[in-house]
């Protein structure tokens, strides 16, 4: 179902749920991170309670997160937008992630099991083996977030999902407009060898270059379609 201008959603009936505002915000998120929501798109609250037979309350709670979490912004005349990244929010969140993916990567090495690493070898086989360009962008988060969970460093975590949430849509675009699939795969595979040698600083080296090179690739293509569109595109 289409709500309001550019504006797809699956509604789902949540009118005695307790916690309808967590609900609300993952089903918004999800929408946002996987592009049917759009750079630009209004959250029009009296659509989105309609849509999921709740009041408009649990609505507000749920755009009030995803602010926080900067993947919408509420402007006095318009209400609640999807906002995008610029090439320098980008890119300041890239160099941010370059830091705590490979302090945390460094940190769970010495704690992963056989299990682990199977677990991380299995997604990366499925991420390899997939054509499905919407489940890139899920299998890479579930690759690295795999291996980072055994550095029992919660707030780390926590907050590099926060990160992870405001790259996503440009990771995936990345990946299937810059043919980036393939060199993901074989530096997933890389990372995943050195954390089954037990080799610490080789995963966190690694992790960065690979994290460096995504980004110098969704730079260019976000340079171009600046130079291509005008200023205005530098959301897109």
């Amino acid at each position: 179902m289409r709500v309001g201008a550019g504006m797809a959603l699956q509604g789902v009936d949540i009118s005695r749920t307790v916690s309808a505002g967590g609900l609300v915000f993952e089903a918004l998120r999800r929408a946002i991170i996987e592009g049917s929501l759009k750079d630009g798109d209004s959250l029009r609250q009296d659509e989105i309670a309609r849509l999921f037979n709740t009041s408009r309350i649990p609505v507000r709670e749920a755009i009030t997160m995803l602010e926080q979490q900067g993947l919408v912004k509420n402007h006095r005349f318009k209400g609640a937008v999807v906002v995008g990244l610029s090439i320098a929010e980008a890119s300041e969140i890239f160099d941010f992630r370059c830091i705590i993916d490979a302090h945390v990567i460094r940190a769970a090495v010495p704690h992963m099991t056989p299990d682990v690493i199977a677990e991380a070898r299995a997604i990366c086989d499925a991420f390899s083996a997939t054509d499905d360009p919407m489940r890139w962008g899920d299998l890479n988060r579930a690759f690295h977030m795999t291996l980072y969970r055994a550095s029992n460093l919660p707030f780390h975590l926590g907050t590099l999902s926060n990160a992870m949430d405001r790259l996503d849509r440009y990771v995936r675009a990345q990946l299937l407009l810059t043919e980036g699939h393939a060199r993901a795969h074989a530096e997933h595979l890389e990372i995943l060898e050195a954390c089954a040698r037990g080799d610490a600083d080789a995963a966190a080296r690694l992790t960065t270059a690979h994290i460096r090179h995504a980004h110098a690739v969704l730079r260019e293509h976000l340079a171009k379609i600046q130079a291509t569109f005008g200023a205005s595109a530098e959301t897109a």
